[in-house]
């Protein structure tokens, strides 16, 4: 009962909220409410603090949500270890991938994952490189891949694999009469981008540097949130737009699509896995080491 009581208190430290706990774990509220008083009680002080309709850990509750990381990752390790003793492999594992990762990457390799260790229980989620980032201080996944630079030092970043980002445009249109396009004649084109927030815009915003560009010295016609998103507007539009080449290789080797080249700008991007620092889910390392051998297939 304790370990119950614990997992309650981790999704309610997690949530913020007693409803969405609920929600998440198939109980009542008052189950939750219960749990947690019960929960308080044994341990001698209060862990949430109720602030109108908010609530939030009090210092000992910041402690027992410490530990109770610690304790749910030795329980995962554990019950790895033990599979691996009856010579399967089991558990769950939550994984978050940035947009154009999780419509186009990984799902092929979670099936192969999947067939190879059928007893792993995996979710995907996806987002921009700042959701999946935040998911993971949030706890709420376990392993992000994400598109993205950035670096930030609470996590770890372990590169994946490598993508090409390519300008690409509707062929009923003509932009720069076949010939690579200047900076110049960048600016003029209607581009659409990817939102704030996307590891596609930053790195794509790093490389305009090279060309002495800014996003807003371009002609942005809008900003849209998702790969699938643009690719459908641009078969009815006069636009181009910067996108992974694994998201639109299909499209352009049927002709849907044409890659135009500019001069001077070659855009290959690292792919990464990332996790919070010291953090060692045997589950996520055999996940990363599997997809790192099956990327290229």
């Amino acid at each position: 009962m304790f370990d119950f009581r614990l997992r309650v208190f981790h999704t309610v430290a997690k949530r913020l909220s007693f409803t969405k706990a609920a929600e998440e774990l198939y109980i009542s509220q008052p189950a939750v409410t219960k749990h947690i008083h019960e929960l308080e009680q044994q341990l001698g002080m209060a862990l949430f603090e109720r602030i109108g309709n908010r609530i939030k850990l009090t210092r000992a509750g910041q402690l027992v949500m410490h530990h109770a990381e610690i304790i749910f990752t030795d329980y995962r390790n554990l019950e790895y270890e033990i599979n691996q003793l009856k010579h399967t492999q089991g558990g769950l594992l939550a994984i978050g991938a940035s947009t154009t990762i999780a419509q186009y990457l990984i799902p092929p390799l979670l099936a192969k994952f999947n067939q190879r260790y059928p007893d792993v229980k995996t979710s995907l989620t996806n987002g921009n490189t700042e959701q999946i980032e935040q998911a993971l201080f949030e706890k709420s996944i376990l392993l992000g891949i994400i598109e993205g630079s950035s670096k930030n030092p609470l996590l770890k970043y372990v590169e994946f694999a490598r993508d090409e980002i390519v300008l690409i445009g509707n062929p009923k249109h003509s932009y720069g009469n076949g010939e690579p396009l200047s900076a110049a004649e960048l600016r003029n084109i209607p581009l659409l981008m990817r939102e704030h927030g996307s590891g596609t815009l930053e790195v794509i915003t790093d490389e305009l540097k090279r060309l002495k560009l800014k996003i807003t010295d371009l002609n942005v016609a809008m900003y849209m949130g998702s790969t699938e998103s643009i690719k459908s507007y641009l078969h009815h539009s006069s636009c181009a737009a910067f996108i992974s080449l694994q998201a639109v290789q299909r499209e352009v080797e049927a002709g849907e699509f044409v890659v135009l080249p500019i001069k001077n700008f070659k855009l290959i991007r690292k792919l990464h896995f990332t996790y919070l620092q010291g953090l060692q889910d045997k589950l996520a390392q055999l996940f990363i080491k599997f997809a790192r051998q099956h990327v290229t297939e």
